[in-house]
């Protein structure tokens, strides 16, 4: 685990933050000019002070500026011995392994198509270029990180599938419509018994505009998580229709750096996928990652997963 960044430096990456500079500065600005900055502007104080608080005690905040921390002193480090090397590929199974026993089996199946499609692409083009010496099949360029985050990606994105597909099947959007309905009918039902100075005080009223509000907030819900579905669905043909046509292009390229070129730039287009993932992750459990296993360069082969 990554050690902890620090008070201050929690307190200082919050307060660089560049909606909180833009804010404050705001804020600021107004307090100044507003004729009463002896009174505005310990309110503009107040307010940064526990934004700074908050912020900074939130522990998912604390472990993005660790991670932050930790990578930029990464540089610095000694270059991993072998015996990192081999505990860092243990890790990476573990990791491939734990989402790969929780997914269904067809889900599970297509994931694995897909890697060994690109394992098998590849043992084609090193054989058409007469290097036969991988016998994973897993060449240099195709060991790329890039490549690795987009299977990575492909294979969290059906994590997130299949989250989705349990929520939408454990929440009854039907049940909900006509319970909103109903309490809609009873609130004008209500509304109309009671006179019109008293319905502001009125509790039941209260508590059917409260339910109503509620019901509302989880038909929402649904929507989005409907909204989510098609997404992802459609993030998951893209996704593999793009990395089984660049491992069929590593068979006719003789270029490696131009394939690494390609694998590169689409992996740095899945940006909203990636924030889609994160955004899930209360659904699908999965903690956020801040490095990529090697995928291609695992061993998957000896595991038997069930589900």
């Amino acid at each position: 685990m990554p050690e902890k960044a620090g008070l201050f430096r929690y307190l200082t990456e919050a307060f660089l933050f560049r909606w909180n500079l833009l804010l404050f500065g705001g804020a600021s600005a107004a307090a100044l000019l507003s004729g009463h900055p002896d009174v505005a502007m310990p309110l503009v104080a107040a307010a940064e002070v526990t934004y700074l608080a908050g912020l900074s005690s939130m522990s998912r905040f604390q472990g993005a500026i660790d991670a932050k921390a930790h990578a930029a002193t990464k540089g610095t480090q000694a270059a991993p011995t072998p015996a990192d090397q081999a505990v860092a590929q243990v890790n990476a199974r573990e990791r491939i392994m734990d989402v790969l026993k929780s997914l269904s089996e067809e889900r599970r199946a297509r994931f694995l198509r897909l890697r060994a499609r690109c394992v098998e692409m590849q043992r084609i083009a090193n054989a058409v270029r007469g290097d036969t010496r991988d016998e994973s099949g897993a060449a240099t360029e195709l060991r790329a990180p890039a490549l690795d985050r987009l299977l990575w990606v492909f294979l969290k994105l059906l994590l997130s599938d299949q989250a989705i597909a349990r929520f939408l099947q454990a929440a009854d959007a039907t049940q909900i419509a006509k319970s909103l309905v109903e309490l809609e009918e009873r609130v004008a039902k209500r509304t109309a018994a009671v006179p019109e100075a008293d319905r502001d005080n009125d509790r039941i009223l209260r508590s059917l505009h409260d339910s109503v509000a509620t019901a509302e907030l989880r038909k929402e819900n649904i929507e989005k998580a409907k909204s989510n579905a098609e997404f992802v669905a459609a993030e998951l043909d893209r996704l593999e229709t793009k990395i089984a046509a660049l491992t069929e292009m590593s068979v006719g390229h003789a270029d490696p750096d131009e394939m690494s070129s390609k694998i590169d730039a689409i992996a740095e287009g899945i940006s909203q996928t990636e924030e889609t993932i994160r955004e899930l992750q209360t659904l699908t459990g999965m903690a956020a990652d801040h490095d990529t296993p090697a995928i291609l360069g695992a061993d998957l082969r000896q595991q038997k997963v069930k589900a």
